[in-house]
Order: C-alpha cells, then sequence, then structure tokens
C-alpha cells in the first residue's frame, strides 16, 4: 500500500512538473502611447509573431497607454523585473545617465530618414544601445515615428512667436535648451498628462509627431500647429536585461526574429501614419496647419542650430560630429 501510495505521489510531482515545465513564458510589454500609434501597432506585431514563432512558449502581454506605468517610473521598473520589455523614447535614457541617447533630439541633426538609418542601423546605433547594458539594461532594436511638428493656440511661425510660451517637453536636457533657443518655457511633463495640460492651460503647447498628437486628440486643444520638422522622435525597444540573458538560447533567437519583423513592419507604418494623422488633423477643422516658408525654415535653424555646440559637453562633441559625417553621406 504504501509502495503504490509513493508510487501515485510521483506521478502526481511528474504530472506537475510537466505542467510547469509547459507554462509560458510571460512577456510584460509596457508602453505609454496609443495602441494604433506606429509604436502601438508595433508591439502588438511583436506580440503576435512572438507567439507565434515559439509555439505559445512565450506569452507577450502589451500594456499601452500608461496602463502599469508612467513615462518617469517605466525604466525603473524595468530593471527592478516588474516588467520585462519597453520602447522608451530615446530621451529617455538621458536622466538614466547614458546622455549619448540626447544627440537624437538634437534639433534639425537628421535630414531626412535614410540620415537616420544611417546612424541607428549602423556601428553608432549598436554602440550607443551596448551603452545601456551597465544599467541592466539590453537594447533590441530602433523603432521609428518621426520628424516632429510644434502646435500652440497661437501662430508659431517665428522664434519670436514662442517667447513666454509655455511649451510641454519630454526630460530632456536638449529639448530644454530646444525651448529656451525660441524663447520659450519648457514644462517638463508625462506623455499622459498633456492632454489635460493643454485642455487646462497648465502648458501652452508641446512639439510631436502627428500620430502622437492626432490619437492623443490634442488637436482638438490646440488651435494651431506648425509642420516644422525640427526634431526627430524615436525608440528603442529594450529589455531587463537578466530576464534577456536568462532565456534558453532557441527562444532567444526566435525573439530576435520576431523583433526584426516588427521593426521592418514598424518603420514601413510609421511614415504612413503620420501622414494621415496630419490629414485628419486638417479634416477635423480645429486645428490651422501651417507649413513654413523656406525664409522662416532659416530662422528656426538660426535659432536652433546653436544647441548643438552648447550640449557637446554633455553629450559629446566627438558624438555629434560623427553623426554630423555619417548624415552627411546621405
Amino acid at each position: 500500500m504504501q509502495i503504490k501510495t509513493l508510487v501515485a505521489a510521483f506521478a502526481v510531482a511528474l504530472s506537475m512538473n510537466a505542467a510547469w515545465a509547459q507554462a509560458p513564458i510571460v512577456i510584460k510589454f509596457s508602453h505609454v502611447v496609443a495602441t494604433d500609434t506606429p509604436k502601438g501597432q508595433a508591439a502588438e506585431r511583436f506580440k503576435e509573431q512572438a507567439e507565434k514563432l515559439t509555439k505559445g512558449r512565450v506569452k507577450v502581454e502589451v500594456y499601452p497607454n500608461s496602463q502599469l506605468y508612467k513615462d518617469k517610473e517605466e525604466l525603473e521598473a524595468l530593471q527592478l523585473g516588474a516588467v520585462q520589455m519597453l520602447a522608451p523614447s530615446l530621451a529617455k535614457f538621458g536622466p538614466l545617465g547614458v546622455k549619448e541617447f540626447e544627440a537624437f533630439d538634437l534639433p534639425y541633426i537628421f535630414p531626412s530618414k535614410a540620415a537616420l538609418y544611417a546612424v541607428t542601423e549602423g556601428p553608432i546605433g549598436r554602440g550607443l544601445l551596448k551603452k545601456l547594458e551597465p544599467k541592466g539594461i539590453t537594447g533590441l532594436a530602433y523603432w521609428d515615428n518621426g520628424f516632429k511638428i510644434m502646435s500652440a493656440n497661437k501662430p508659431l511661425h517665428v522664434p519670436a512667436d514662442f517667447r513666454g510660451q509655455k511649451m510641454r517637453i519630454q526630460s530632456s536636457k536638449v529639448l530644454d535648451a530646444q525651448m529656451r533657443a525660441l524663447g520659450a518655457n519648457p514644462q517638463v511633463l508625462a506623455f499622459s498628462e498633456v492632454y489635460q495640460a493643454l485642455q487646462t492651460g497648465v502648458v501652452d503647447g508641446t512639439e510631436n509627431p502627428p500620430s502622437n498628437m492626432y490619437t492623443q486628440k490634442m488637436h482638438e486643444v490646440q488651435k494651431h500647429l506648425t509642420v516644422s520638422n525640427h526634431g526627430y522622435l524615436g525608440y528603442a525597444v529594450i529589455v531587463n536585461k537578466k530576464f534577456w540573458d536568462g532565456l534558453p538560447a532557441d527562444i532567444r533567437g526566435q525573439l530576435e526574429q520576431a523583433m526584426r519583423d516588427a521593426t521592418t513592419f514598424e518603420k514601413a507604418i510609421a511614415q504612413r501614419d503620420n501622414d494621415l494623422a496630419l490629414e485628419a488633423i486638417r479634416k477635423a477643422g480645429k486645428t490651422t496647419i501651417y507649413n513654413l516658408t523656406p525664409a522662416e525654415q532659416a530662422q528656426w535653424r538660426q535659432a536652433l542650430l546653436p544647441v548643438h555646440k552648447q550640449m557637446e559637453g554633455r553629450i559629446g562633441k566627438d558624438l555629434i560630429q560623427a553623426i554630423s559625417r555619417e548624415t552627411a553621406k546621405k
């Protein structure tokens, strides 16, 4: 009887172990934008591909729209292992201590998407992701959003129009310097708080790619929009390094393949979605859309390009020059 009991107990233990072994690896993927933005759609694409390629051995749970964490909280949550994956904007790594990423915030540093990709997909981009590893973070890919527009409740045609305007920015010394160079007063706010801040007048305006502005309904509380293309907004898809290194090699390879697919997909839709968003804002009829004249664009450049020199001590003169050399080839 005792032997039968032992055998039965052993069988139960084996079945429990088998069930435990078959339990999927869960990846919590948190981000702060809407599901229908380029980043939001790419996160869903990664989930789909990751679960398909791993045949269900991995389950990806996507949490959009700051459901879990706001801007300042999400990187700490990743480092602590509360979430496994994020896709923060590149500006977020400056406050983390990796100031070199703030080069992406420099106004007018990328003349085109081709020039941008020469940096992100080349040695400079790979080298920057490596700098995250001492922080317990592994960088997997760069995701695109696009060039930024300015919005406010007054026309912003020349730098003088910014004087005294309270402009929302991400936490970035470069973006702070950019707004001050235009004569504005920069205000750091979490992305999830921007709509209400614009609605209530806590801030007067902001900068964003059109897809972010439209999906967060900011155009409903902003009377004027300027297609300035003065700066770039992109993201890095990152994972908790300890979690990533602890994955079985075959699963890690399948997830890398899923990320390559999601990245190709994301880049293909980013510009399209921004173009569609700008047109949707135009059709909504609540916001006047203005395109800078060549003379006005020259004034913006004249006001903003000195920020590059101003930030050399923070970002690194050599890095800024290396990016300029790389983009000049395009």
